[in-house]
């Protein structure tokens, strides 16, 4: 099942986010991987997940031949 990320996209486009293991809450946030790694560790999370947030939503539809 997809996750919905619409609600973390809005309050950090364009940033890298740390999450928990469920995937869907945000323990750490920053301007780069190691500054929102760095603020999980310090928080107590050793193993979070990093993703980056995009800037923008642009659509991609894709086929192949």
């Amino acid at each position: 099942m997809a996750i919905d990320w619409t609600k973390i996209f809005k309050k950090y486009k364009g940033m890298w986010v740390a999450l928990k293991d469920d995937e869907k809450t945000v323990v750490a946030s920053g301007k780069t991987a190691k500054e929102a790694w760095e603020k999980a560790q310090k928080k107590g999370f050793r193993k979070p997940i990093l993703t980056r947030m995009p800037a923008k939503i642009i659509p991609y539809v894709g086929f192949g031949l």
